[in-house]
Formats: C-alpha cells, structure tokens, sequence
C-alpha cells in the first residue's frame, strides 16, 4: 500500500512583483516504513493574479540574462553584454544570446514563474513549460466544459438548437412575438434570422436591451447580461445575435414581426438544470397589440390583386391629387391627420387614436410589392431619393395605406413621388408609414421632380 498525503500547505508568496508569477504549496506523505511513495505531486503552482508591469520595466527573462552581463563564461576573460535568445530547443533553460554577436550560452533553468516565449501564456516551472487549467494550477489539464463551468464532467451542459416557426394570426398580426428564452448561464449563443423581421432582446426585468419599444439600433458590439453580444444586419434583412457567454441572467429572445411565416433558427449551450427547461419550451404566445381580428375575411396575405383593385366597387374610384395648390397644400399644410380616425383595423368611426398632424416626409420610391393584410394595404418600396426628411428611412420600407381600397393607385415596379408621415399609436404598440387614401402620390417624373423640389423652396425648411 501507498502513504497518504497530509493537507496542502498554504500558498506562498507570488515569484514576482508584477506580470507573470507563480506561486507555491506543498503537502507531506504520510506514511509507515512498509509503505510506498505517496502517488502524485507533492508540489502544486499557480498562477498569481498581479497588475501588469510599469512601462519601461525589463522583462522577467531578460533581467535573468542581464545578471551575468558582468560575469566571464566560455573560460576566458571576456564581458558580453546578454540578451534573451528564444531560438534554442529547450524554452525553459536561460538562453542567452551575447549580443552583437552569433553565439548564445545557456546559464541554466530560468526561474519559476518566466513565460516560455514571449507570445505564449505558458510558464516555466521547474525546468517544464506548463499551461494552467482553468482553475489556474498549471500542469492540472482542467478544462471548462461547453458551458464555461471549470471542471464540469460529461453531461454538465446540454446543446440545445432549435427552429422556431411562428405564424401571425391571418387578422395581419404586426408587432413583438416571443421566440425563446435563454437562461442564465448560456455560452455560445447564436440566432439567426433570414427575412425582413427584426430580432429584438429583453432581459430579466423586462426591459428591453435590442431593438426593443419600436426602436431600431445599429449592428455592432453591446454589452448585455454580462457577455458581449454581436449584432449583424446585412443589406437583404438577414440578422445575427452571437455572443460567447456565460450570460449572467436569462434573456428573451423577441422578434418584431413585419412580414409573415418567419425561421429563426437559434442554439446555445445550458447547465443541465437550465438547459432542460428551454427544450421543454412551448410554442410562445405573442407580446404586445397587434390588430383585431377583422369582421369580414380578408384576401390571404400575398394574394394577387384584382384588375379593378382601387377603381371600382363599395370604395369607388381614386382621388388624385392635382395641380399647384394640391401640392403646396400637402407638402406644407399638411392636414393629412385632419378626419382621419384610424389605428390598424380601426376607422369609419372606431375609435382610435388619430394621426397628430405634422409636415410629412416626401421621397421617390420604386413599388416592389403590393399586399392586403387585414384590412389595410401595404406597399413594399425601395427608398430611390428623399426630398424632405422628417424622420430616417431604410433602403426598403413598408408603406401602410389604412384600407384595402387600394387608393392611392400604386402599380408595380413604377416611381413614385409619395408624401408620407409616421404613425406611433398612443400604446406604442405600432409604428408605421402611413399613405392616406387620398395622400400625395404621383407617378415620378423630371417635370415632378422639378415640381416637388419648388414645393420644398417655397415652405422653406421642416421645422
């Protein structure tokens, strides 16, 4: 039988006063004459936690070399002034290099605590090149597991991947739908979304941290949950959110619904005990006010539109504004909220909350789509040119016109001069771009250009 080894000792002081260092402990074998070697290591080393080093201060390596600046080696009389020399087989013997000249000599072990190579975390201890665990006992081989816990056996952590798959109510639901829910502790967060939604992010608390409260932020780094997310957006809508964890708190995953039938795939690595209950998530229900279900069905979302779409029927045929005063009169009058009582799903009546009337925002766009959702109608443009800006514009919006009249009458592919404003509903629940019915929308031309841009110098600047 083996000995028994006695308790660790206590740590002894750092090998350095500042960078790089270990330190120290030792234990005994406990054990009768009969008996074997304890089995392992009766020293253990650690790396010690110190301020970096003042600019100036000579490297640890290269203050061992210079203490033999004044000493004669090779059996001869002769001072060399030495230099750290890194290209030797041994890392963990001092190698110096003498400098001016093409020899190095080697003076031994360097001393505990010296950085194998200049780029390289590993420190020498006793004549070896020894990396630290995770637990920061060099030489130990502890490594975190996939969910960052140092040390953490098989079956700590569960990956979990998933797709997720919600579909708006066919009343065209539009707004913030739960997604998933990330609990504290997650590492290697990725969420991935390919369509023109916009993911969004809350905390614990319920507060928002992305994209939250109709509010659009730009990609790049933000510090959320104690973890650094990243935030990419490219030009075709699609969205990431990565982040390497651990996340201190949960977080929920949101997404700000603008079209329908989205795929946002996600995955995350969990303890077990949290990672367990996010694979047993339902299906989430959707947050926030979206539009009531309507009276009458609606055309399916996406469906072609008929012929006669804005011309005849119970809406009868489009107004289109004319002439001079017309133009004045909506690009700087501006009543375009006067009588007009409508919130998604609400109008002829209903009561809602009314658009405050302001100066609109007046730009060329390119039609690319034209949609019924509910009972609106809804145009996706390209943005082409802004000639008076109340508020930002992307490179492709949605245009909401508040009934399924199709008036104004916006034809594929073509140009349009268009005078719009932003509707934020008192809850804050909606915030759109909205085209009255009987709103400035021109076919584009150089003579309406012309023409538009007159308007903008005769009302002078938006106040």
């Amino acid at each position: 039988a083996s000995g028994t080894w006695g308790s660790w000792g206590p740590w002894s002081i750092c090998s350095s006063s500042c960078g790089d260092g270990v330190a120290l402990r030792m234990r005994r074998c406990l054990r009768v004459s009969t008996e074997e070697l304890c089995r392992g290591e009766p020293r253990q080393y650690r790396v010690c936690q110190l301020e970096g080093c003042p600019r100036g201060a000579v490297p640890f390596r290269a203050m061992q070399c210079s203490l033999y600046d004044t000493k004669p080696v090779l059996g001869t009389l002769a001072r060399y002034r030495w230099v750290p020399f890194h290209g030797a087989p041994n890392v963990c013997d001092l190698n110096c290099l003498a400098a001016g000249h093409n020899f190095y000599y080697t003076f031994g072990r360097v001393l505990d605590g010296t950085r194998c190579s200049p780029d390289s975390p590993d420190l020498c201890v006793g004549g070896r090149c020894l990396s630290a665990g995770c637990d920061g006992i060099l030489g130990s081989g502890v490594q975190p597991d996939a969910c960052g816990q140092c040390g953490g056996g098989p079956g700590t952590c569960i990956f979990v991947h998933r797709l997720f798959q919600g579909v708006p109510p066919s009343s065209g639901y539009f707004g913030y739908l739960n997604v998933t829910k990330i609990p504290a502790g997650a590492t290697n967060i990725k969420v991935t979304d390919k369509s023109r939604n916009y993911l969004a992010l809350m905390s614990s608390d319920q507060r928002y941290v992305l994209n939250g409260d109709w509010s659009i932020a730009w990609p790049g780094a933000y510090e959320v949950a104690g973890t650094r997310l990243l935030y990419a957006r490219a030009a075709d809508g699609t969205e990431s959110l990565e982040a390497p964890g651990p996340t201190a708190e949960e977080l929920h995953v949101m997404v700000l619904l603008q079209e329908p039938n989205p795929r946002i795939e996600y995955e995350f690595w969990a303890p077990r005990q949290h990672g367990a209950s996010a694979l047993r998530q339902r299906q989430p229900q959707p947050r926030g006010a979206g539009s009531p279900q309507p009276s009458l069905d609606p055309p399916p979302l996406g469906s072609p539109l008929p012929d006669d779409f804005g011309t005849a029927g119970h809406c009868g045929k489009c107004r289109i504004p004319k002439g001079h005063s017309q133009r004045i009169h909506h690009f700087c009058q501006s009543d375009f909220g006067k009588g007009c009582n409508w919130e998604a799903g609400a109008w002829n009546g209903t009561p809602a909350a009314p658009l405050t009337p302001a100066h609109p925002t007046v730009f060329q766009a390119r039609i690319v789509a034209t949609q019924l959702v509910g009972q609106e109608t809804r145009h996706e443009v390209r943005v082409l040119t802004r000639y008076r800006r109340r508020f930002p514009l992307l490179p492709r919006e949605y245009v909401w016109v508040p009934s399924t009249c199709g008036c104004p009458r916006l034809q594929r592919g073509r140009r349009y001069v268009l005078m719009v404003q932003r509707h934020i509903n008192r809850e804050h629940t909606l915030n759109r771009i909205v085209l009255h019915t009987d709103g400035y929308a021109r076919p584009w031309s150089v003579r309406e250009e012309r023409r538009v841009r007159e308007a903008a110098h005769r009302c002078g600047p938006p106040p």
